[in-house]
């Protein structure tokens, strides 16, 4: 989104900051040595040789002795390169071949090893950015946030300045207004534009980002306009960079999603246009993960560029020559995630913000903002003019001097100025304007051997390799640097840019809350389309007939365009929360219809894998129907009721996605209490009855019922079970027992469950494992005592309101510190039953309607993941004026001494160190919380919180966790979108948290920076949160006379180990299962290989079967399926090199079955299914 700008240089207090992305990779081949080593493998192996066999090579003659330490360690013949003078910095080094080092951390305690992850060795970490910027904001001048920029005028004569000038157009899917509104306005007119005038000079160059708008185009275009635009991709004028669905934003979303919308358009460009990108682009995301950076290296991309980063990291960075580095993941001791980074030094991507450090000169070279286009004039009151020969030496010297002064910033004499803006180059007038004035421009630069420059536009291929080629030529490592193996020249960083601020206080950390129910969404849609996914590959697996392919392959279009709305979501203007109102609905009510497309098919899909029905198709109703429906875009899911008249028996079909068994307590709600649960073979099983209640302090219970019951799902796999009314010989659903308060009034107590009075100041309900105290005053829980030890942990819970007047869709800007709303009075219901108890609470506070209720819960289900945490849900109406200039927070304020230090996970994929600063605002303290946060002190006790969506998270006190819920502003926070967030919806946030205690030594968090996993239970709880089960429910009951036979559906050989994951399971391209040649593999599994922290570990195998100790073999993983022609492939699916994707040789051939996959990695793998010859 563009920029406006403002006098004097100053920033302007439109639209937001911008980002990009781009990474790099080498194949390499060699493993890495241990921490601060440089020796290589050979000479390492001859030194372990020589002191092997000390005594035998004594006994030679003293001049070979000596002739064979020179041969070890004489000087090796050096690399020459020449000297560069006269620019900070370079120094003549010898270039290094490419170098893996590789670090173990082996941490011994009472006697076990326990191996844990290791730090990356790196010049750069963002903690100690972090720890070295004082932060305080002083004006530069003509570059506000920098400094004022000069050179001497001799930094180019030995290697002279190459230009590359590259045009470009921001394409949101969706902001202001939809994509197809976009699309039809402005996009569509923009990839038309580019087009023509590429063709009328091949000196002319484009990049072009979302595949969303270029797929859309490509379905519309004539075939000549289409064959020109391939041409132009083949003759270099034209790239695509990144060719994901969007570029993503990189706060909020999950991996899993990020690497479906990145597969959805890369794919989409290899099979349409033949093309594969190397290079990303990602300018607007507003800050950047570095899973993001390990996700492109894995799906073969060379470079990134990145742009929106907090500007005092910018500054520090450029004063030292580090805004172009080697991202490297902080656990890679190996080297093999490295990849090659570009960040755009200034406050924005816009044109004013590109050529150099002063706004206002270069906005002069914007020829869009000439009389006669729509754009605004240059606010600093220098407008640029058209390019003449009488005036061409003036500009081009006056362009050059900001080029040469941008150079300075950067090591190499390769220079990037990006040249485009938020839908730019709409018509031929507009892009010709550009072309034609920097072409004059180009020309006399280059016609003037003294300026030692050449300039041309490019794209970022180009620049990206020629300045690969220079750092070859010319090293520009500085000593003691530790660099990369791979691309001399460039330190190593390691960690993330969160939480970007663009100017002044200004953090954009409102924005990992905003809209948090489409957040929340999101992530249905997402774990829903996982388990659509999975269904459909074993359906076409184990049918291998034209008649049972009709259920699949007719749904593959609905299915495709259930990938492409989740790829579209994750734009970063749609999971941000920062579109339009009218824009959000359009998202929501995609997701929507894409939702109820994946129930339908899993409902019918049941029926072929459990044999109900082997012919199946798309067009014939289904006997099931989703458990859980939503009736509009915008509410709530509702819980379908389940009769069970007397005599009857309703079927549930209970689908596991997970790849290990589970064993924990589901729910469903029945419109009787009196009901028996039956499992397959038609035992019974035990069960709970409860209330259903609801927020409502009139009227808090429904008058409908909880059944609650311990349910056995195999790993991927299906189970029914039986709800009967009046089923003899097993015991009815056992009530739970009530305690009500109430200050309005008594609340009815109804049959058959029998009710007292809270008394006294304290609630407590328990499991064997733990006891929960709350207050009675305020339903809200203090203290969780561990059962067997009687230890306590403190945890007081308090909900908070903040005033933010200032905030908006991107900022979150406080008015002082947030007041806590709880009034003692709260209305309290009670529920102690055999399976689970439950605390619910809607608290008085100061509105007539409070904007929150809460239940809390423990379940008593032995050897389930679901013991020994507590599961803690709110819901939340931040609906009305009154709520307006409103955050509503929870925080945890536990007696844990982690001295404001904490972890929360980057897109779920990995942990991340924070840490709060008091020179930093409380907006500047909070970070994003897709999925995980945790604190530890010194002695090992760590508190941990799951969430199943996307909030922000901060620790602004000793022991607290505070954790915003939702957010009601009215006004607009001045970054370009014109309005507040004012769109709330009543909605559910559910939290899993635990109390654990270490078994073994732990990293101290204050003296170790590095990188700290969750433990293998806390993996297994996030699992279970953000993958629940999928329960199916029959349309019509049965007679309880007739007994079905047992119906399950077990697809794998044995669960995986428990700390493997299975990210997708899939088939990519279901219409063309049948017409694809049997040899090349049509299914795919992504695996990934979590790293859990074994100081936890008791906890964490309570009920795993295994973990991956052994390789697992993929040949033997199914169960009825025979797994053909496999083979190890990239993320994206693109590429079958594994050295090339950075694993080296650590990949072994997996034709034979065996995977072999190292902790935190993600590994691809294409085959095919055919079920075992009988």
């Amino acid at each position: 989104m563009a920029f406006s700008t403002s006098h004097g240089g100053g920033i302007s207090n439109v639209r937001r900051a911008s980002t990009t992305w781009t990474r790099s990779l080498l194949p390499f081949t060699t493993t890495k040595s241990t921490k601060h080593t440089r020796k290589s493998r050979k000479r390492s192996a001859l030194i372990d040789f020589f002191f092997a066999n000390f005594f035998l090579i004594a006994l030679s003659a003293s001049i070979l002795f000596f002739l064979l330490v020179f041969y070890l360690y004489g000087i090796p013949k050096p690399v020459i390169s020449p000297l560069r003078t006269g620019r900070t910095g370079r120094t003549s080094v010898r270039l290094r071949k490419p170098v893996y080092r590789k670090s173990t951390s082996v941490r011994v305690s009472n006697g076990s090893v326990n191996v844990g992850l290791e730090s990356a060795d790196v010049d750069i970490t963002t903690k100690d950015l972090y720890e070295r910027i004082e932060f305080k904001d002083e004006d530069g001048g003509p570059w506000k946030q920098g400094w004022r920029v000069s050179y001497k005028g001799d930094e180019w004569d030995e290697e002279k300045l190459k230009v590359f000038v590259v045009p470009h157009s921001h394409n949101d899917p969706g902001w202001k207004l939809t994509v197809e509104e976009y699309y039809d306005r402005q996009s569509k007119h923009i990839l038309d534009t580019i087009v023509e005038t590429l063709l009328k000079d091949e000196r002319r160059k484009f990049i072009w980002e979302e595949m969303s708008y270029l797929e859309r185009w490509w379905r519309d275009a004539p075939d000549a306009k289409k064959e020109a635009l391939v041409r132009l991709l083949q003759n270099g004028q034209l790239e695509i960079v990144g060719g994901g669905w969007v570029m993503n934003d990189e706060a909020n979303s999950h991996y899993f999603a990020i690497i479906e919308q990145m597969m959805e358009g890369n794919m989409w460009l290899n099979e349409t246009i033949g093309v594969i990108p190397k290079n990303s682009w990602a300018i607007d995301p507003f800050g950047y993960s570095s899973t993001m950076a390990y996700l492109l290296k894995r799906m073969g991309f060379e470079n990134m560029l990145i742009q929106r980063t907090h500007y005092e990291l910018k500054k520090e960075l450029a004063l030292h020559q580090n805004l172009e580095y080697i991202w490297r993941q902080s656990w890679d001791t190996y080297e093999t995630t490295d990849i090659f980074v570009h960040m755009m030094p200034f406050y924005s991507y816009d044109i004013p913000h590109t050529c150099g450090p002063e706004p206002a000169v270069c906005c002069q070279f914007d020829f869009a903002r000439m009389y006669g286009f729509m754009y605004e004039r240059c606010p600093w009151g220098q407008h640029p003019e058209e390019t003449t020969q009488e005036n061409v030496k003036e500009r081009a010297l006056k362009l050059l001097d900001q080029y040469k002064k941008k150079s300075t910033l950067y090591r190499t004499n390769t220079l990037l100025i990006p040249l485009g803006d938020d839908f730019r180059y709409i018509s031929i007038d507009e892009a010709e304007a550009q072309f034609r004035n920097y072409q004059m421009l180009f020309d006399y630069i280059n016609s003037s051997p003294e300026l030692n420059t050449e300039a041309k536009f490019g794209t970022l291929e180009d620049y990206f390799r020629t300045v690969r080629e220079e750092a070859e030529k010319i090293n520009y490592t500085r000593p003691g640097e530790i660099g990369s193996g791979q691309v001399p020249g460039f330190p190593s960083l390691s960690g993330d840019f969160f939480t970007y601020a663009d100017r002044q206080q200004d953090y954009w950390s409102g924005y990992y809350v905003s809209r948090p129910f489409f957040k929340s969404v999101d992530r249905v849609l997402e774990h829903t389309l996982r388990a659509t996914e999975m269904t459909m590959a074993f359906l076409l697996g184990f049918c291998q007939r034209a008649q049972c392919e009709k259920l699949p392959t007719g749904f593959t279009h609905k299915l495709t365009a259930a990938r492409r709305n989740l790829a579209l979501f994750q734009h970063h203007d749609g999971v941000t929360g920062t579109a339009k109102d009218h824009v959000v609905q359009d998202y929501g009510m995609r997701m929507h219809t894409s939702l109820q497309d994946l129930q339908i098919f899993m409902s019918k899909a049941i029926e072929v894998l459990l044999g109900i029905h082997h012919d199946k198709n798309d067009q014939k109703p289904s006997l099931f129907e989703p458990a859980q429906v939503r009736s509009r875009f915008d509410a709530q899911p509702v819980n379908q009721l389940i009769s069970a008249n007397q005599g009857t028996v309703q079927s549930v079909v209970i689908l596991n996605s997970l790849e290990q068994t589970r064993n924990e307590i589901v729910m469903f709600i029945v419109e009787r209490p009196d009901v028996t649960i039956l499992d397959s073979n038609w035992t019974c099983v035990k069960s709970q009855i409860s209330p259903e209640l609801q927020h409502n302090k009139m009227k808090m219970f429904t008058g409908r019922h909880r059944v609650f019951f311990k349910a056995s799902v195999p790993a991927m796999g299906l189970q029914t079970y039986y709800i009967a009314n009046g089923f003899v010989g097993c015991e009815k659903a056992k009530p739970a027992k009530l305690k009500i308060t109430s200050i309005a009034k008594s609340l009815p107590c109804f049959a058959p469950y029998s009710c007292s009075q809270v008394e006294g100041d304290s609630i407590q309900i328990r499991n064997r494992h733990q006891a929960l105290t709350f207050d009675s005053k305020f339903g809200l829980l203090q203290k969780v005592t561990e059962t067997k030890t009687g230890s306590e942990n403190v945890i007081d819970v308090e909900l908070a309101m903040y005033t933010s007047p200032e905030s908006g869709a991107y900022l979150f800007k406080p008015n002082g510190d947030a007041k806590t709303i709880s009034e003692t009075g709260s209305d309290i219901v009670v529920s102690e039953g055999s399976l689970v108890q439950e605390v619910f609470s809607i608290p008085q506070t100061g509105w007539a309607k409070s904007p929150v209720s809460h239940s809390t819960r423990v379940y008593i289900c032995d050897g389930s993941v679901q013991e020994l945490l507590i599961e803690n849900e709110y819901h939340v109406e931040l609906i009305g004026h009154e709520f307006n200039d409103k955050e509503l927070v929870v925080r945890y304020k536990t007696d844990i001494d982690n001295k404001r230090i904490f972890y929360s996970d980057l897109n779920g994929f990995q942990m991340s160190r924070r840490e709060t600063y008091d020179k930093i605002p409380l907006q500047g303290n909070y970070y994003p919380m897709p999925s995980l946060a945790f604190m530890q002190e010194s002695k090992g006790s760590r508190f941990s919180i799951h969430t199943r969506q996307s909030l922000g998270v901060a620790s602004p006190k000793n022991g607290w966790f505070e954790i915003m819920l939702d957010r009601r502003l009215s006004r607009d926070d001045g970054r370009g979108l014109g309005q507040g967030v004012m769109d709330n919806h009543p909605m559910n946030v559910m939290f899993h948290f635990m109390f654990e205690s270490n078994i073994s030594s732990v990293l101290d968090p204050v003296s170790h920076s590095g990188p700290i996993s969750p433990s293998l239970y806390s993996h297994r709880v996030g699992a279970h949160l953000n993958h629940p089960l999928h329960a199916f429910i029959a349309k019509k009951p049965q007679e309880i006379s007739v007994q079905p036979p047992p119906r399950s559906f077990s697809p794998l050989t044995a669960p995986l180990p428990c700390d493997l994951h299975v990210v997708s399971f899939k088939v990519p391209r279901p219409l063309k299962y049948t017409q694809q040649n049997l040899e090349e593999p049509r299914t795919v599994l992504i695996l990934q290989r979590r790293h859990w922290d074994s100081s936890y570990c008791r906890k964490g195998r309570s009920d795993c079967s295994r973990i991956d100790d052994e390789n697992l073999n993929l040949l033997n993983m199914f169960q009825g399926l025979d797994v053909l022609n496999a083979k190890a492939t990239s993320l994206n699916l693109l590429h079958d090199d594994t050295e090339m994707l950075g694993y080296g040789e650590r990949v072994p051939d997996v034709s034979q079955g065996r995977l072999v996959i190292l902790p935190m990695e993600l590994h691809a793998y294409k085959f095919d299914l055919r079920p075992v010859a009988s």
